[in-house]
């Protein structure tokens, strides 16, 4: 058979045309950057942390001194005073505690070395009395020279605003040394236990 010449099949494709780029809107440009810059805000939003809450903190003093005479009670920091409360004595503040009972509150160097945080007061740091010294001398007497003498707030049964301020400007514990309800708060957050604390006349 007489061969058959092949067919070439030729495709010639269009010629495209490219329209030139017609420039951006101002207005289309402003409402492209702003939701830009709002989702870039809530990606950083939701990938970063929040930051951490502020918490105050108050440096421990090294030394409590009460004076008697004054009503005073301050709080030191390398001989420092960082705070100065008034106080409550009991109803015979004058002279240092002998016995059970006297209501005095004792005289020298003790230590703040136990807390109560749900005692009949507002909170409470037991004050070391009596110390050998004390023990002795009551032995001598052939006295009981008393013990749980504390540094406290107000009585936990008044509630009454009134009958509070009451007991800020007179002696009334039973040789304790009392404060402000707040003020016990401060204290019990910048006396660690085992802090020393000197009772003067």
């Amino acid at each position: 058979m007489p061969s058959t010449p092949s067919r070439t099949h030729s495709t010639t494709l269009p010629t495209l045309t490219r329209r030139p780029s017609r420039p951006w809107h101002p207005a289309t440009l402003a409402i492209a950057a702003g939701l830009c810059t709002v989702l870039s805000l809530g990606l950083a939003g939701c990938g970063s942390r929040p930051p951490a809450p502020q918490v105050e903190t108050r440096p421990y003093v090294d030394r409590v001194l009460v004076k008697k005479s004054e009503r005073k009670m301050q709080l030191l920091s390398r001989g420092k005073v960082v705070r100065e409360y008034r106080v409550a004595l009991g109803d015979a503040p004058r002279g240092h505690k002998m016995q059970e009972g006297d209501e005095r509150t004792p005289v020298g160097d003790y230590i703040l070395d136990w807390r109560n945080p749900r005692s009949s007061f507002h909170k409470a740091l037991h004050v070391s009395y009596p110390n050998e010294r004390d023990q002795a001398l009551a032995k001598l007497l052939g006295l009981n020279p008393g013990g749980m003498i504390m540094v406290h707030g107000l009585p936990n049964h008044v509630v009454s605003p009134k009958i509070r301020a009451e007991y800020r400007y007179r002696d009334w514990t039973n040789g304790c040394i009392a404060v402000e309800n707040h003020e016990m708060d401060e204290i019990w957050s910048m006396v660690r236990d085992g802090t020393p604390i000197r009772i003067q006349e």
